[in-house]
């Protein structure tokens, strides 16, 4: 009841959780809803990035819940994904209750640590942060089978213990890594307390745990580890890190709620993450310094829980251990244990932001408070708490006295008095509560004890960590995540970019910093967009357009070596044709002349502009030429011949031989099929060639050609190239990850020299002084080009001394690629 009460402004559509939740998440669970219901794979995503393996991002929610409401609805609305981000909390609190009723405490206590979990701290000021919340909730629900297994030594609760730890890791980040350090100290503690009878006894279920969590979690963690390792940001450096550190000055939120104004949008937020007098370089929003979880728990954490001692009893150390651990955790760069836990601790140089930390305050302090409470209402009739709880306000009160300090030290002192005052009334009603239920306790039904906390705790929460302009914004912000959406832009982005049937066409768009929620719309609305919103990008692509997280600006667009202007070869190989800006084009790229682009339409939002320059998604490419795509990275020059239309650069040799250099050839290719995860392409040529598809390399993709599977060149930097011969052929293009990943793992482990399968060919006639008379058996390589030659600032001269090179050191019967 409480869940619904303190929920029903998201289950009632007045309001939706903005930010991530929508810009992010909500295009995730479109796109995952428009593949399943449309018979597609949503294991490739064509629609940012110039192409992402979704299957192997963490944030793709394919291996989540998420996954069910995707299968039920086919559009999911706001409403819903609010109400599926919700639930988490719900299952999350419902597990902590179950926790209590299996070690028998009191069913107040129960209810007030599901209350604090589902409202307190993170989960409610970081509710659009919906994977983290998904950790959160599994979190909890395998601390109770955790916990219950254990006491129970059931291999069935281990089973479910595994299978809910899986699902917790299967969207891996900082809340998985602190909630699973938690658990193994559970575990270790239960093994030092019971001594070698209770380790024996866990070890079957143990055992049926990890097996079940393993096999549940192995192969998508291996597609996100070998995602992650192409990525941007494959580990977090040190500084980098320290930065999403919780400042100090934020723990003073969990005695006042809006201490700093993030819940009042009629006070301009003056908390550490807008003061560089505080905190300099450190980046964090507002709400990420919320701690409050409520004034009755933590009075009783203070009082009677360090006063009686009653956080050290044995069967809650563990986690008043790992309590204390997250606040020292959360502080990062400001204590010396972030640094020795990024040194040492696994895991946790993957992540940036020790504040994360803060999600975990907020679940184990409601653990603790709760069984605090519990050992109140059963304790003796004769035990009194008063000096407990005048030492509880004495802290309560240099807490205040602080805050008045620091905000009057600030220049803040008349928006800081009031919240300071609301935070005084709830711990004296907390204190008042406390009396009552000390007093009464013998006389008290549980379910007035319920009731009392469940009435207390939901106004509080409600009051002070409830709808704001950080969890709560009202829907029609977001109209472009719709897919109904009348925008104006969108309507004219999907009009221009509709291709009819066998097209080899299939323009790319970029929005071009046209406002937070924009990035990912592409998802919802089925185009392709050569940029997006995700932290996790491949590096390669990364490198060569220029990306960053988002593009929520126009000033966020990054340019790059090899594309420094929207006029330039990259831009017309990626089928980049229409272009979105908020403000004229010229004032972000100065480096365009005068009809470099068209304007097309000026829409309420911004300008269009068309890039006429533009190549289709594939295309037919006679000739080919070597090059080296890092170098062309480094310094955005491509061979002077490099006609993308006439030939093809690749960094390896063709499986056959073809022409090397410019070659027209006349011929007919067809986009006959594009899904997410198959591209099929029909190609009529007259001569050898190369079928180009401009989507991003991967190596998890594989091509046939009249169904005989074809190695896939990686070409031009960054896109794909088949060989096919003269005559009418299909070219097929596959996602499989699985065989990809296999295939990625081996050759990591165990590296293999390409296979020499190739007939033995007559040694082709060489030029130039110094060149080998020696006839060579097997297929041989004539080297680059003359164009490649001066790109790379190789002459003659110097390709005759690597020709006679190769040739003195080449054996016979084998390969020069070997």
């Amino acid at each position: 009841m409480a869940w619904g009460v303190l929920c029903w402004p998201w289950l009632s559509g007045s309001v939706t959780i903005p930010f991530d939740a929508k810009a992010h998440f909500q295009a995730q669970i479109q796109f995952l809803a428009r593949a399943i219901h449309s018979g597609q794979s949503p294991f490739w995503n064509h629609n940012i990035f110039a192409g992402s393996p979704q299957i192997a991002d963490p944030q793709s929610l394919i291996f989540s819940p998420a996954i069910l409401l995707a299968l039920i609805s086919s559009n999911p609305s706001f409403r819903e994904v609010d109400a599926f981000v919700l639930a988490h909390l719900l299952f999350g609190g419902l597990a902590l209750i179950m926790l209590f009723k299996d070690r028998g405490w009191h069913p107040a206590g129960g209810l007030l640590a599901a209350l604090v979990f589902a409202f307190g701290a993170s989960a409610a000021w970081r509710v659009q942060h919906v994977g983290q919340i998904a950790s959160l909730a599994f979190f909890a629900i395998t601390l109770w089978l955790t916990a219950r297994m254990l006491q129970r030594n059931s291999l069935l609760s281990g089973l479910f213990a595994g299978l809910a730890g899986g699902l917790m890791v299967l969207d891996p980040d900082q809340i998985v890594l602190l909630g699973g350090y938690v658990l193994v100290g559970i575990v270790v503690a239960h093994w030092i307390s019971g001594g070698w009878p209770a380790l024996r006894a866990s070890l079957a279920p143990l055992a049926v745990a990890c097996a079940a969590g393993l096999a549940l979690i192995a192969l998508p963690m291996v597609w996100t580890w070998l995602f992650a390792e192409a990525t941007t940001r494959p580990e977090i450096d040190l500084v980098e890190a320290g930065r999403g550190s919780l400042h100090p000055v934020s723990l003073l939120t969990a005695f006042i709620g809006d201490l700093f104004g993030a819940k009042n949008p009629n006070v301009d937020f003056w908390g550490p993450y807008n003061n560089p007098g505080w905190a300099k370089e450190l980046f964090l929003s507002q709400n990420m310094g919320q701690v409050y979880f409520g004034a009755l728990p933590l009075l009783l954490l203070v009082a009677p829980g360090m006063t009686r001692g009653f956080l050290w009893d044995k069967g809650i150390r563990p986690l008043t251990i790992g309590f204390g651990f997250m606040v020292l955790f959360a502080l990062g760069r400001y204590t010396p244990l972030f640094q020795l836990t990024y040194d040492y601790l696994p895991g946790v140089k993957v992540f940036r932001r020790p504040a994360d930390a803060t999600f975990l305050i907020g679940a184990l302090g409601a653990v603790l408070s709760g069984y605090v409470l519990h050992r109140i209402l059963t304790a003796e009739k004769a035990v009194s708490f008063r000096r407990d709880l005048a030492i509880g306000a004495g802290v309560v009160l240099a807490a205040m006295l602080a805050a008045l300090l620091v905000s009057r030290g600030e220049g803040h002192l008349a928006q800081a008095w009031l919240p300071i005052g609301q935070a005084l009334g709830w711990f004296a009603v907390a204190i008042l509560l406390f009396l009552a239920l000390q007093r009464w306790r013998s006389a008290l039904a549980p379910a007035v004890s319920v009731a009392l906390v469940a009435g207390l705790m939901a106004a509080d929460l409600h009051a002070n960590n409830g709808p704001n302009e950080s969890t709560a914004l009202p829907p029609k912000l977001y109209d472009v995540l719709e897919p109904t959406t009348k925008n104006e832009t969108i309507a004219l982005l999907k009009r221009l970019t509709a291709q009819p049937a066998g097209s080899a066409r299939r323009d790319r768009v970029e929005l071009l910093g046209m406002g937070f929620e924009w990035p990912n719309a592409s998802m919802v609305h089925g185009f392709d967009h050569t940029l997006g919103y995700n932290p996790l990008r491949l590096e390669d692509f990364s490198e060569a357009v220029g990306t960053r997280d988002g593009i929520a600006s126009p000033s966020e667009r990054k340019f790059t070596p090899l594309f420094p202007s929207y006029r330039c070869r990259m831009a017309n190989l990626l089928g980049l044709r229409y272009i979105a800006s908020p403000v004229p084009i010229e004032q972000v790229d100065h480096a365009l002349h005068p009809g470099d682009l068209r304007l097309v339409a000026r829409t309420k939002e911004g300008y269009v502009y068309e890039n006429p320059h533009a190549l289709p998604r594939v295309q037919f490419v006679g000739g080919w030429q070597f090059a080296d795509f890092d170098s062309m990275k480094l310094s955005g020059r491509w061979p002077d011949s490099a006609d993308p239309q006439q030939v093809v650069l690749l960094d390896s040799e063709p499986p056959a031989a073809a022409h090397e250099g410019p070659a027209g050839v006349r011929a007919e290719v067809k986009l006959t099929r594009y899904g997410n995860a198959h591209v099929e392409i029909d190609v009529d040529t007259p001569a050898v060639g190369f079928v180009v598809l401009n989507d991003i390399w991967h190596p998890w993709w594989r091509a046939e050609v009249d169904g005989v599977e074809t190695e896939i060149l990686k070409a031009n930097v960054l896109f794909r190239a088949v060989q096919v011969p003269a005559g009418k052929h299909k070219v097929r293009f596959s996602f499989r990850p699985l065989e990809g990943a296999i295939a990625e793992l081996r050759e990591r482990i165990d590296p293999q020299e390409p296979a020499d399968t190739a007939p033995p060919a007559p040694m082709p006639e060489l030029e130039g002084p110094g060149v080998a008379e020696a006839p060579l058996r097997g297929p041989t390589l004539a080297g680059p080009s003359a164009s490649v030659r001066d790109s790379l600032g190789l002459g003659n001269g110097a390709m005759a001394t690597l020709r006679s090179g190769t040739a003195a050191a080449h054996m016979p019967g084998e390969s020069l690629a070997q």
